[in-house]
């Protein structure tokens, strides 16, 4: 991971990550309330495969968000190589 790829992350959210995973950051808004996030990120979850890695609370109300899902063989394959 390039620190310039993950600039956006909070402070120390980087440590952790893998390769093996795939990472996606997400920021939201006030508006959103903890139940409605929470369903939002259940659906995630549910029908892609995202599991919820970290959550930090503002004081302004957003949320930033963690998610990660195992990669799969045909992600993690090289591009140059057919598939058996």
């Amino acid at each position: 991971m390039t620190a310039a790829r993950w600039s956006r992350l909070p402070a120390g959210w980087d440590t952790e990550m893998s390769d093996d995973y795939e990472w996606i950051p997400l920021r939201l808004p006030p508006e959103v309330t903890r139940l409605s996030a929470s369903t939002r990120l259940s659906i995630e979850a549910e029908y892609r495969g995202w599991e919820l890695t970290r959550v930090r609370l503002y004081t302004d109300g957003s949320r930033r968000v963690l998610l990660r899902r195992k990669k799969t063989r045909a992600q993690s394959r090289r591009p140059d190589q057919p598939e058996l």
